[in-house]
């Protein structure tokens, strides 16, 4: 978001094909809430079933931002996993969670933040 927003480079690491889920900060902290209230002591997931590839995220930060900037690929760690997506059941089943903010809005927002914050360095 920052290199967008500045005009830099956007780096992708690997071909972007992997897979990632988006979730808001503020869905995120609704459900941490939600898991201090309630007596569940098990472990509980948080995040967005929702996934993009990494590819599609960084075109559509570029695009919300506005941004002319090029995507630059970079090699992808070995330790890198293909797919990140959380199994949200538990959260949803026990505390009623579930991610409200999708990903285009949730980067709406955070590309706004971070704006903000750049511009006043």
């Amino acid at each position: 978001v920052s290199q967008a927003l500045s005009g830099e480079p956007l780096t992708v690491y690997g071909d972007g094909t992997q897979t990632r889920s988006l979730q808001y900060v503020d869905d995120l902290v609704e459900g941490i809430r939600r898991l201090m209230r309630s007596p569940e002591t098990r472990p509980v997931n948080f995040g967005n079933p929702v996934e993009y590839t990494v590819r599609e995220v960084a075109g559509l930060i570029l695009k919300l931002s506005g941004s002319a900037s090029k995507l630059v690929h970079e090699p992808l760690s070995q330790d890198d996993p293909r797919q990140r997506c959380p199994d949200t059941t538990r959260a949803r089943e026990v505390l009623g969670w579930e991610p409200r903010i999708e990903a285009r809005e949730g980067l709406k927002l955070t590309l706004a933040w971070f704006d903000g914050r750049l511009r006043v360095q």
